[in-house]
């Protein structure tokens, strides 16, 4: 693809990313793994959710590659066990103890997708240790209240610019990405459900860029 992938977007010094462009990639992994999961006849589940596997074409318009350990399920069928272990950071905790695979494992990697795109945090940073991760890291600064320790700081500019009504737009994706992130499948929000919300916060992003744009 003409833009390479969401690894080196986010996280080269010569490349970046603006807040509707990370809101329109979210939209397009999660269409994409709805379109997998929900509309074909036998799901696919895709197992190895990462930037590396997310490619972007000349309109930045992402893409998900590499099926090389997906999983195509059988009707009535909602989860498999497997040998084969994806990635560490991205992979969901009954996955990567016991090999259980299912939709609800992409959702689990989609959410650190998420958390990463407007982190600018690999769950694999070296500012976690035994104790801390991703999902933590963000979770504890939502407690706070403390959105901007934890915000990519390329996107500070953004939410300077567009006043605390932007803070509230990152803190809900914050929260969409950490429901993705529920310890027990079950739990996990639905493919569907995630787009309609990401939909959602397009829209409402927009009208906040309006109306600002119209007052300065």
């Amino acid at each position: 693809m003409p833009n390479g992938n969401l690894e080196r977007w986010l996280h080269s010094q010569d490349y970046c990313l603006s807040m509707l462009q990370r809101l329109n990639i979210a939209i397009d992994i999660a269409s994409a793994l709805e379109y997998l999961h929900c509309g074909l006849t036998t799901p696919i589940v895709h197992c190895d959710l990462k930037p590396n596997n997310i490619l972007l074409d000349e309109d930045m318009t992402a893409h998900l590659c590499d099926f090389g350990i997906a999983k195509i399920f059988e009707q009535d069928m909602h989860m498999a066990q497997t040998k084969t272990l994806a990635t560490i950071g991205y992979m969901a905790p009954e996955y990567g103890t016991h090999g259980i695979v299912s939709t609800s494992g992409d959702i689990y990697s989609y959410g650190i997708i998420l958390l990463e795109m407007f982190t600018g945090k690999k769950p694999t940073d070296d500012i976690f240790g035994e104790t801390m991760n991703l999902k933590c890291f963000v979770g504890e600064s939502l407690c706070r209240k403390s959105l901007m320790e934890v915000l990519d700081s390329d996107l500070i500019r953004d939410v300077e610019q567009f006043s605390e009504v932007v803070q509230q737009f990152v803190s809900s994706i914050f929260c969409l990405g950490l429901e993705c992130l529920k310890d027990c499948p079950e739990d996990r929000m639905s493919i569907s459900n995630i787009v309609d919300s990401l939909r959602k916060a397009k829209i409402e992003y927009l009208a906040i860029r309006g109306k600002a744009e119209k007052v300065v």
